[in-house]
């Protein structure tokens, strides 16, 4: 390679650190059987609801996109769905409970 295309060549730089997805089986007796999620910074950057009621839950993941934990926290925990105990969002907010807790005990 000569001079010119060693200029030319792109630089290579150290690959961005990705922020950990989590995965979260929720109790049995809701819908949805599995959540993936994101959380940076205090924020859900991504939500990926595994069975449940479709539409809904992805109306619901596009909304919480972008929200604070505590904010999504106090408002959907302990939403329950029908006459169950609780919900696929109650759920998710267990799931954020216990990834808050984890980061807490580091």
């Amino acid at each position: 390679m000569d001079n010119a295309q060693l200029h030319m060549a792109p630089m290579i730089s150290a690959p961005a650190t990705q922020p950990k997805m989590e995965h979260y089986v929720p109790e049995k007796g809701v819908c949805t059987k599995e959540i993936n999620f994101v959380v940076e910074n205090g924020s859900i950057d991504y939500v990926e609801f595994g069975g449940g009621c479709e539409g809904n839950l992805k109306a619901i993941a596009s909304m919480i996109e972008g929200m604070h934990v505590d904010f999504v926290l106090d408002r959907f925990s302990g939403i329950t769905c029908g006459s169950k105990s609780t919900s696929c969002v109650d759920q998710l907010c267990h799931a954020l409970r216990e990834k808050m807790a984890k980061e807490q005990s580091k």
